[in-house]
Order: C-alpha cells, then sequence, then structure tokens
C-alpha cells in the first residue's frame, strides 16, 4: 500500500520565528500562505508544514499522487482504495472520505496513541 509524499504537519505558535528556526536547521520555504498561517518547508528529501492556528496537534501528513517537488505523479493510489484498504485490514477510520466520490478528498485515522494520520489527495 503506497501512501504517496510523507511530511510532518507541526502546530507552531509562531510561523516566523519557527521559519528561522527551521531555516537554520537548513530547510527553505517551498510553498504554503502567509496569508493562510502555513508554510511548506524542505530539507533535501524531508518535508515539514509549520501551521499556525489550524490543528490541535502534529499531524503525520501522507499526499497520494504527490512527488517530492510537488509535481503530480500519474500513477498513484487513489485515498479512496486506501481507505479501503485500511477498513479491510481493521484499522479504524476516525474522519472517512466519500468512497462514491472523485477528486480531492481526505481521511484521518489515530494512530494507538491518539496521534493523528492524514492521508490528503489534492487531484
Amino acid at each position: 500500500m503506497e501512501l504517496g509524499l510523507f511530511s510532518v504537519s507541526l502546530t507552531v505558535e509562531d510561523l516566523e520565528t519557527s521559519q528561522r528556526f527551521y531555516e537554520r536547521l537548513g530547510f527553505e520555504a517551498v510553498g504554503g500562505d502567509r496569508a493562510q498561517n502555513y508554510l511548506i518547508m524542505r530539507n533535501g528529501s524531508t518535508l515539514i508544514g509549520l501551521f499556525h492556528g489550524m490543528f490541535e496537534k502534529n499531524i503525520l501528513t501522507f499526499n497520494p499522487g504527490l512527488g517530492l517537488d510537488g509535481e503530480r505523479i500519474e500513477s498513484f493510489t487513489d485515498v479512496r482504495e486506501l481507505q479501503r484498504v485500511m477498513k479491510e485490514r481493521g484499522l479504524e477510520i476516525h474522519t472517512e472520505c466519500d468512497e462514491d466520490s472523485s477528486g480531492p478528498a481526505s481521511m484521518i485515522l489515530l494512530d494507538p496513541d491518539g496521534n493523528p494520520i492524514l492521508v490528503d489527495q489534492f487531484f
């Protein structure tokens, strides 16, 4: 089961302060929207998202169909198929996507410690 591009979405108190911190670690801003209070940062093949006021907890994030540079990958497993397989494997889906839909969709499951895992498909 291929989940797609992995990143960690961090909830931050101050977007600018966090950006400066991660820049000192070698990350650079490669996306996001300051007006919407989030930045996407990359260091080599490592991606993190900095989010102010959007989430209560840090989130493990997978994006089916996205490559490291944010480019669309033509062949990928759709989030609805991933959800079906996870259910078949006995995983409980916290927030489900509509399996009869198409296009952008997302689902959330929680690991045994309550950490949210977001599978977010953009197209």
